[in-house]
């Protein structure tokens, strides 16, 4: 019987500093995800994505101009007319034509406080265009997330 106690008690003790130490572990993990260190926002991705077609080749978040610039790419295979750039918080920008392979910038002015300098900005973007050849309206929607500069 008092091998089993001494059985015991060493698992028992194995047990318990194991414990100890990932409890350690745990508290350390938690105070730093409390003060920020290990917040996903500080290392957010600058991403500007679109189903294929009209391609988002890149952008910028201009805080002291309050604007969002986006600049596309037509490789649908035909001219677009009527092309037209919506995102969350910004008024939409028009274009006219949008030829096939041709690279076009347009300008959002986003409302105020929308784009604070160093803010996370994440939205939606519907790209609008008509068919030159066919009439036919189509919209494509996708997202931007980046921070303001």
């Amino acid at each position: 019987m008092d091998k089993m106690l001494k059985k015991s008690q060493a698992a028992m003790e194995f047990l318990m500093t194991y414990g100890w130490a990932i409890l350690v572990v745990l508290v350390a993990i938690g105070a730093l995800a409390y003060f920020g260190v290990l917040s996903p926002d500080r290392f957010l991705p600058q991403k500007c994505q679109l189903p294929a077609g009209i391609a988002c080749t890149d952008f910028k978040l201009n805080a002291g101009a309050n604007q969002l610039t986006v600049v596309l790419r037509n490789g649908l295979g035909f001219d677009t007319t009527s092309v037209g750039v919506y995102a969350t918080g910004c008024t939409a920008s028009t274009g006219n034509t949008l030829t096939n392979g041709q690279q076009a910038s347009y300008a959002l002015t986003c409302t105020a406080g929308t784009l604070t300098s160093g803010s996370k900005y994440s939205g939606d973007v519907n790209v609008t265009y008509t068919n030159a050849d066919t009439g036919l309206s189509h919209r494509s929607q996708g997202s931007i997330t980046g921070r303001a500069e």
